[in-house]
């Protein structure tokens, strides 16, 4: 049982359907076949919803699902008539709040933020045709699962849609008695996990997350718990380019924007450049600024500041100071929606080769001039995606590393659905979970016997690892190629999670266990290893470690798989055993994984792969993440004289921890016994813990890796002294080689100048004083 106070979650925030696969007009496919989720109800945990809004109608539903015993709870501007055959129940709770809390608030399941109202059209908004973004995205707006119903839980509250714990909880407890098949929550916050919605998974309620939107910077996950859903943001392959005319005529620039005025604009503007790194209330100079287009760039600061903490402060500022309009270079071009607020006012964001082009396209005696033309809506196979949103949160949890988070990903940039009346680009993890919430709705109405685990599992061994043989990157500060902490399985492809093949299902008291283990002890260790989830991740690898996994045929009776292993750099896995047979009577097959490190040496999270191929369609993949662990313990003067009993009272130490003399052996790597007494080994956290208490034991630390100090020109050319390949080691450090140097002569030799003896020959230096 635990007790806590309350705390206060902040929110995270139409061809996103079709980039799924999801096509409303096709015959066959899961759409189809699931009946647009036709008979499910999706739960939204959120700031309330815009009933009037035409994503909710009911045209054509069928009666309100005999299994809904929830209410239509009336308050200030939502009548009990308000619910329909689409929002079929709406609850709110405000007996915790302030004054202060519902100021601009309706006492009601009405929304006034705009965000809950977001999430539910696009998890379950019904077909409207004509939407757009002032003719941006033009078409049909639709929810994932558009004949889906909706149970409304009113728990965020104010402009800043906070939502409290004590909310929120009230919220799972009346979803649990009404009887929805899914609940979707795009909220969250750093250092919390709610811990209620494993009754509602216990209850056969799938729950789905959102990751959180600190991204790009790693152990930023939130929504941790193994038997939720968490979903990563990534983007789709729609753009918005706007081309920037240079005056010079050399070039233009493309940038990406939500710009919308006439066509006919052919104004030119000077730039004004600033770097636009103020804070909220700061101003950009009005005298240099009005009737510019000020230009944004700062590259002493681009790699220690996101573009999400200054955005929006940079375009008030700009249309403050009398601005025509804002260009930003950034690397985080996935975040239009900051720009809604311009208006008319082209604002636009470019990334940074822009930067060299508008600075050349003037000269010392000319200001460059530019003149902007409207965004136009691009889509197709040439707009490179999906990529991991540059604002997704990353992986591990720094709450519950031992579970790989988060899941997967799914569309949560730029996406265009239902704001009160009318139809506004949100971004965040918000708008990437009620896409897996709609998901998980049509899995379960064409799986109606389906576990919220095997759900899970379906689209997390389903999930592609890459769109048209190119890896799906991760944006951010490089770019690079996505990795499980940045998308979990993968990307999620809600056609093939309909037949899986296998799955990892898991028995809800196995979570009993896990809740159980919130304070970590040594048993807990081999629980959270051993839960049966689509995923390994051990961040502490010190010895072989063997887990268990069991998986359960939901496809085919007779069919036989072969283990496929994909190991992470330096760790050897095996599989046992490596082949599985079913048939007819045996649905259930359970095999064990070993891991082993090849060297044993501290080391980053390193990551892999094991699917299970039955030479056919199915491929069952699971992500892996692994970390190997060195501790260094010290223990202060030695005690010994004799080198070997200082050696022997260590492997004594550990055997008291470990329980075996053998493998305290096996754990140190280095035994310190000449100068001092001490020992370096891999251990996990809590035999770490266990050895700190010891009274001999001064202090035990992770081995941290530090880097050379060099007069740092040789290292940012790349030529990194101790890398065992590239030009410095190729060329053996330039042995053999005289270098003339013509200058003004030199001064005694010094240590830098010294004939230092080198492996294979001499450094030679010649100098000559013209």
């Amino acid at each position: 049982m635990v007790i806590k106070p309350s705390r206060v979650h902040p929110l995270h925030t139409t061809h996103s359907q079709d980039f799924l696969g999801l096509d409303y007009t096709k015959p066959t496919g899961l759409l189809h076949d699931a009946k647009y989720g036709d008979g499910i109800i999706i739960g939204i945990i959120d700031s309330g919803i815009w009933p009037e809004s035409a994503s909710f109608s009911d045209h054509g539903l069928s009666p309100i699902p005999s299994k809904w015993k929830g209410q239509c709870q009336a308050g200030e501007a939502f009548r009990s008539n308000q619910c329909n055959r689409k929002i079929i129940g709406a609850r709110w709770y405000d007996k915790h709040l302030s004054a202060e809390d519902l100021k601009g608030e309706y006492r009601s399941a009405r929304d006034a933020h705009g965000h809950g109202t977001h999430v539910a059209s696009t998890a379950a908004g019904a077909l409207v045709p004509n939407i757009s973004f002032h003719g941006l995205a033009a078409g049909y707006a639709r929810g994932v699962a558009p004949r889906a119903r909706l149970a409304v839980y009113k728990a965020c509250w104010g402009l800043g849609a906070s939502c409290h714990d004590a909310g929120i909880i009230k919220a799972f407890d009346d979803a649990i008695h009404d009887g929805v098949d899914v609940l979707s929550l795009s909220i969250g916050k750093s250092g919390g996990e709610f811990f209620s919605s494993f009754h509602a998974v216990r209850n056969g309620i799938t729950v789905i997350f959102a990751a959180g939107n600190e991204g790009p910077a790693p152990r930023t996950v939130t929504n941790a718990l193994p038997w939720v859903i968490t979903v990563a943001s990534a983007t789709i392959d729609r753009a918005f380019p706007t081309v920037i005319t240079l005056a010079n005529g050399s070039s233009s620039i493309v940038g990406q924007s939500l710009f919308y005025q006439p066509k006919d604009n052919n104004n030119w503007y000077e730039i004004h450049h600033s770097s636009c790194l103020i804070r909220n209330g700061e101003k950009i100079n009005a005298s240099l600024a009005s009737g510019k287009i000020v230009f944004c760039y700062s590259p002493l600061s681009v790699s220690i500041t996101s573009p999400f903490g200054y955005v929006s402060h940079a375009v008030k500022a700009a249309k403050e100071a009398g601005a025509k309009g804002i260009i930003i270079a950034t690397y985080g071009l996935d975040i239009l929606d900051y720009f809604e607020k311009c208006g008319a006012m082209p604002c636009i964001f470019v990334d940074f080769d822009a930067v060299g082009q508008i600075n050349s396209s003037g000269d010392e005696n000319t200001t460059p001039l530019v003149k902007i033309a409207p965004a136009r809506t691009w889509v197709g196979g040439e707009v490179l995606a999906p990529k991991i949103s540059t604002f997704s949160s990353r992986g591990p949890s720094p709450l519950l590393p031992q579970f790989l988070k988060p899941d997967v990903a799914a569309p949560g940039s730029n996406i265009l659905a239902a704001v009160k009346d009318s139809y506004k680009f949100q971004s965040g993890t918000s708008m990437a979970c009620p896409h897996v919430s709609g998901v998980a709705a049509l899995l379960k109405a064409l799986h109606p016997d389906w576990s919220p685990a095997i759900i899970k599992s379906a689209l997390v061994t389903t999930a592609s690892n890459d769109r048209y043989g190119l890896p799906i990157l991760a944006n951010g500060l490089p770019q690079k190629i996505a990795d499980p902490f940045d998308y979990g399985g993968g990307f999620i492809d809600p056609n093939k999670a309909t037949d899986p093949g296998l799955a990892y299902d898991v028995d809800p008291k196995d979570y009993d266990l896990v809740v159980n283990c919130e304070s970590a002890n040594s048993n807990c260790e081999s629980i959270f290893q051993n839960l049966n989830l689509p995923s390994i991740a051990i961040p502490n690898l010190t010895m072989p470690t063997t887990v268990l996994r069991t998986v359960t045929n939901v496809g085919q009776a007779n069919a036989v798989y072969k283990a496929v292993v994909q190991c992470p750099p330096g760790v050897q896995i095996s599989v046992e055993p490596s082949v599985l047979q079913f048939k007819q009577g045996k649905k259930k097959q359970s095999f064990k994984v070993t891991f082993s490190m090849i060297h044993k040496v501290q080391g980053s999270y390193l990551f892999g792969s094991l699917a299970w191929c039955d030479g056919a369609a199915h491929y069952v993949r699971i992500p892996i993440a692994i970390r190997p662990v060195l501790y260094v313990a010290y223990l202060g003067e030695k005690q010994h004289e004799d080198p070997e009993k200082t050696t022997a009272s260590h492997h004594d130490m550990l055997t008291s921890i470990l329980g075996s003399k053998e493998e305290a052996i096996e754990s140190i790597i280095y035994s310190y016994k000449h100068g001092f007494s001490g020992f370096a080994a891999m251990l996990i956290e809590s035999q770490a813990q266990q050895l700190a208490e010891l009274p001999e034991v001064r202090s035990i630390k992770p081995s941290i890796a530090h880097q050379l100090h060099t007069t740092r020109s040789q290292d940012f050319l790349g030529l990194d002294y101790n890398k065992p390949t590239g030009l410095l080691h190729d060329a053996k450090h330039g042995d053999g080689v005289i270098i003339g140097v013509i200058d003004s002569g030199a001064l005694r030799p010094t240590r830098d100048l010294l004939f230092t003896r080198l492996a294979g020959g001499q450094k030679r230096l010649a100098t000559g004083q013209p």
